[in-house]
């Protein structure tokens, strides 16, 4: 009798592990997949790379098999690759590097691509994203976009023609001229003088480029119905934006979003320890806000799918989340999180809304502050060419009466951002900028506009697609209005060869025949 309890108790005990252990790897199994973070290369200079990512670590090395195809050859067009890599333990994420080779021959566009074989970690499979394309284009020199190539080089392949026309307008148009743009320029005034745009009242044109901001539209307190204010916000930006793409105007909208915790603060100023150290872990995947997130993000999509324009279609924009992330006053910034980490939440970001959402009117703006001294520190955080549509930079600090080397600093920065945006076929831009004047307090810099600003914008061939100016506020402006007195200096700056407003846009929304 002791015999048949004791095995029965044993054979308990072994159905119980068994169960245990087939619930744990089913728990454990994490899925592999391969990204092109950087895909566009050039034949003997700038090289591509792919990127091998965990769903989440494994305390084992994982061993990645993978083919190799495409139209550029092995070991001829880029240095020889292996077919296999390793993820270390304890890590999600390993990348390799497209090293492009010279090869002497005019051969066009030629393509590398990576396929997931199988993995040598039993608690590994194949994820959906089993396989990348890196393209391999001639020297930037020869490169010449063509109409009918610019949905390649985009984030979304898929977009709107509307969209692809401004990608490819604003890519021409930067060999030559840069728009002038401004942040609320419909409805923030200075001196609360309302109407028309204060660029409109000192120029007789609107600026080319409207910014707007999608604050208020996801604050927590919006509940949609039409007695609440920021509803009443919400439908006052969108037909901002209606109305400045029915001129032919540019639109992009900035996000200053409120920590999710509370839902009441972006500047870190303003926040507790916990809320400046959690904010962002707890959006991405797997972490308690990230339904909350996933929230935020459809009512950006709800917005950007309901503005349409007179000629009955979509009015698309620039979208520039998570911007100045070099910085500790926004909760996304680097002082509260790690480069992969802002990586993850951008590249989420972009895939919710392009893949889930079915985004297909947006070009997606990188745009950290002024930072950075090389292509290296610009691209610490970069999601990857697969992610991004414009480089932008915002830069108060170089502008802020600080000298000349502070302006060539300016302008050398942007020289970083307008090579790059070449070398991936991307649109340069200086995304955020203006230096603040408050008459009887701060007041302003002789030749700002037509000398300081412009010469930075402009010098050792710069070349970007716009520029926008911050708001004017009630006795603060970044614009002048008539009769002040930097206003000269300010007509000077517009009638420069290089500045376009609203008047002399071309047409920024349909490619050409």
């Amino acid at each position: 009798m002791k015999k048949i309890i004791l095995w029965s108790v044993l054979a308990s005990f072994f159905i119980l592990s068994c169960s245990k252990d087939d619930t744990d790897l089913e728990e454990t199994l994490v899925e592999i997949s391969v990204s092109a973070t950087i895909n566009t290369a050039t034949e003997g200079s700038d090289n591509g790379q792919f990127t091998f990512t965990l769903s989440s670590t494994l305390n084992a090395a994982t061993l990645i098999n993978y083919e190799i195809s495409g139209s550029a050859t092995n070991g001829t067009d880029y240095q020889n690759l292996p077919n296999t890599i390793t993820i270390p333990p304890n890590t999600s994420s390993q990348s390799i590097n497209i090293i492009t080779l010279e090869d002497g021959i005019t051969e066009g566009n030629e393509t590398v691509t990576v396929i997931l074989i199988s993995p040598n970690n039993t608690t590994a499979i194949l994820g959906a994203s089993n396989s990348a394309t890196v393209t391999i284009s001639e020297s930037p020199e020869d490169f010449v976009l063509l109409p009918q190539e610019a949905s390649a080089y985009m984030v979304n392949p898929n977009a709107t023609s509307e969209t692809i026309a401004l990608f490819y307008n604003l890519k021409e148009l930067s060999k030559t001229k840069f728009i002038v743009g401004q942040q609320d320029a419909f409805n923030s005034f200075y001196n609360d003088n309302d109407g028309i745009s204060d660029i409109k009242k000192t120029t007789g044109s609107d600026p080319g480029l409207l910014g707007s901001d999608f604050m208020f539209i996801t604050d927590d307190s919006n509940d949609g119905a039409s007695s609440n204010w920021f509803y009443q916000q919400e439908q006052i930006i969108m037909s901002d934006a209606v109305e400045a793409y029915n001129k032919g105007m540019v639109n992009m909208f900035t996000w200053h979003m409120r920590e999710p915790f509370a839902g009441e603060h972006f500047y870190t100023s303003q926040m507790t320890q916990f809320q400046k150290d959690n904010a962002l872990m707890s959006i991405l995947p797997g972490g308690e806000n990230h339904d909350y997130y996933k929230l935020k993000l459809q009512k950006v999509a709800e917005v950007a799918q309901n503005m349409f324009g007179d000629d009955g279609t979509l009015t698309p924009f620039i979208f520039r989340p998570f911007h100045e992330f070099d910085g500790d006053w926004f909760w996304w910034g680097a002082a509260y999180c790690t480069p992969q980490k802002y990586r993850t939440l951008w590249q989420f970001t972009v895939d919710y809304l392009k893949g889930t959402l079915g985004v297909n009117n947006m070009l997606f703006a990188y745009s950290p502050d002024n930072n950075f001294l090389n292509d290296a520190d610009y691209l610490s955080r970069y999601p990857g060419d697969a992610y991004v549509d414009i480089l932008g930079m915002d830069n108060y600090g170089d502008f802020n009466n600080q000298g000349q080397m502070a302006l060539e600093n300016a302008n050398e920065k942007l020289q970083i951002l307008s090579h790059l945006s070449k070398e991936k076929v991307k649109i340069a831009a200086l995304t955020e900028s203006c230096f603040f004047v408050t008459p009887g307090q701060n007041m302003p810099i002789e030749g700002f506009y037509a000398n300081n600003l412009y010469d930075a914008l402009s010098n050792n061939e710069v070349e970007i697609g716009f520029m926008m100016f911050w708001s004017n506020k009630v006795d603060t402006y970044c614009t002048p209005t008539p009769e002040l007195e930097s206003t000269p200096d300010f007509l000077e700056f517009i009638n420069k060869p290089r500045t376009v407003l609203e008047n002399d846009l071309p047409d920024m929304y349909s490619l050409p025949l």
